[in-house]
């Protein structure tokens, strides 16, 4: 579905309108418009899990920090954080990332067709405070790492191949990727105040050992159009990456990554925004930025983010009210659900079954706001198609 440009309709759940193309040049902020509830309709009490839902929706707690995965013998890792799903037979895996350093890594878990937990298991170790990452469209996990100089290391989600250092993506600060595959790149996040936004050029689509990293270049306006140059050392030694190209774009903390329909979107949590890389026309703009509506903006602490079939965006918080927030296509921002009682937290890996009819994500410090209480969630209900 077609996303509209800007952030122009209503912001539902605060007290603020957007009227995006004016905005961005400095008019005046629109009248507030009534308070609503978004798409899904208002959020229920906490339910047993300390969720609240909108109505037809439920929730089940899929793993927790430090014990086994429901019956199998695996525990589950700590600080879960960046996830994806992928189809297996009739059932599904869910894979999440270990934001911890040392040991970091990545784990997975087996459903069946009715959403049973059959297995679980480890399909990355000894790696750096894994935090983000994405989806490849030949069914790898691409897994990052979150540290100077971090790599990014391509996973099997079924756990029978080893994982694979990728050190052609380029050594950096890593949040999350995305894959394109009309114009079969990759594109990166990096979590710096300064960071910059990339994206790897395979020298074969569906094989990542070897190919070009490039950086965005643009001015420093939040609109206008772009281009990209190849950064000479993807190595990041002796001089950053994000230092390489003059004029590269800086961004305030590059976080969650998403790509569907020729555009690309990405949060910066440094300054609440959500950019727009408008991939037909190379342009790219703001999807939704808070300062804009003072504040009162359901979406504070923008971080992963993911698409439903709808052409809706599902955008987690770290930190904020500890909410998972839609952003409509047609640009309405409501609150989707709140975990209550877990304010030391963030939610992170949010990643929807192949069929679309669960959400699966984390409170990746829990209840303790340490990371070895973290807790790993199912939403089940009428997702939109």
């Amino acid at each position: 579905m077609e996303r509209r440009s800007l952030l122009r309709a209503a912001v539902i759940g605060g007290t603020a309108a957007a009227l995006g193309g004016t905005l961005w040049r400095g008019a005046a902020h629109a009248a507030p418009a009534q308070p609503g509830t978004g798409p899904y309709g208002a959020l229920g009490s906490p339910d047993a899990n300390g969720i609240r839902l909108p109505s037809g929706f439920t929730s089940r707690v899929i793993a927790r920090s430090g014990q086994r995965v429901g019956s199998t013998s695996y525990t589950w890792h700590n600080a879960p954080d960046g996830g994806a799903c992928y189809a297996d037979g009739t059932g599904w895996i869910y894979v999440s990332n270990s934001e911890i350093n040392p040991s970091g890594g990545a784990s997975a878990v087996k459903f069946s067709s009715t959403g049973a937990i059959t297995g679980a298991y480890r399909i990355l170790s000894g790696t750096r405070q894994n935090c983000a990452g994405g989806k490849t469209p030949w069914n790898t996990w691409l897994s990052c790492e979150e540290v100077s100089l971090g790599y990014v290391y391509e996973t099997d989600p079924w756990g029978t191949n080893a994982a694979v250092q990728r050190a052609a993506m380029g050594r950096f600060k890593h949040e999350a990727a995305a894959a394109d595959p009309v114009r079969k790149v990759i594109y990166l996040t990096e979590d710096e105040t300064n960071g910059r936004f990339y994206r790897f050029v395979p020298a074969a689509w569906g094989n990542l050992s070897s190919g070009t990293l490039q950086v965005m270049v643009a001015g420093s306006a939040t609109s206008g159009s772009f281009t990209w140059a190849d950064v000479p050392d993807p190595d990041g030694s002796p001089t950053a990456t994000r230092s390489q190209v003059s004029g590269s774009k800086s961004f305030n903390g590059g976080e969650g990554c998403h790509y569907a329909n020729d555009t690309v979107w990405f949060t910066t949590k440094g300054d609440n925004r959500v950019w727009q890389l408008n991939l037909l026309n190379n342009t790219y703009e703001l999807a939704y930025d808070d300062s804009l509506v003072n504040g009162t903006a359901p979406l504070t602490g923008v971080d992963n983010i993911t698409g439903a079939s709808s052409g809706d965006l599902f955008v987690a918080e770290d930190g904020g009210t500890m909410e998972i927030c839609v952003i409509t296509p047609d640009d309405v921002v409501a609150s989707f659900l709140r975990i209550d009682g877990q304010s030391g937290s963030e939610i992170t890996g949010p990643a929807f079954s192949p069929g679309g009819t669960r959400l699966y994500f984390s409170s990746q410090r829990g209840t303790t706001g340490s990371s070895s209480g973290g807790i790993t969630y199912e939403v089940t209900g009428p997702f939109r198609s």
